[in-house]
């Protein structure tokens, strides 16, 4: 079983005459898989709201080093849990969901269940606002969403 940095495990797609791997957790990570497997970078795209990838170059992942990318439109942004900004949002969300729900001082001290325990967690951001939290395998169904991940390509043999 392959997996990423943080030991979940790695998507396996058989694609033509390929073995792509998603699910890396950085760029990084990927490149060094590809190494390992004598693979190639691939973008994979999933745009049809469903766990359906193709090989695809749309969002530029590999130009731009990334390994995520969510379009959903111009109201929606998506934060992964790697984005530089992902913990101030984070943190912010705390921090109304406390006042909101007059929580006790040592329970504005405890970490946000929703955010924490979503495995790769996804902030969902509507218009500049709070919509939800996700994880990074749901993204695929929502708001008709095209999600891009970075993938690697071994000859299936």
């Amino acid at each position: 079983m392959e997996t990423n940095a943080f030991n979940q495990k790695l998507n396996r797609y058989i694609l033509n005459n390929q073995i792509v791997y998603t699910g890396f957790s950085s760029f990084k990570e990927a490149e060094e898989c590809a190494q390992k497997k004598e693979g190639a970078l691939v973008e994979v795209g999933f745009k049809d709201g469903n766990d359906n990838p193709e090989i695809t170059t749309e969002a530029g992942l590999i130009e731009k080093k990334l390994h995520y990318y969510v379009d959903a439109g111009e109201e929606y942004k998506f934060i992964h849990s790697s984005d530089p900004g992902f913990r101030k949002y984070a943190d912010e969300l705390q921090k109304i969901k406390s006042n909101e729900k007059q929580y006790s001082p040592e329970e504005r001290y405890i970490a946000n269940f929703e955010i924490e325990n979503v495995e790769d967690p996804i902030i969902v951001i509507k218009n500049d606002h709070f919509e939800s939290v996700t994880s990074r395998e749901r993204s695929k169904y929502l708001k008709h969403a095209k999600v891009y991940e970075i993938g690697v390509a071994v000859l299936k043999s």
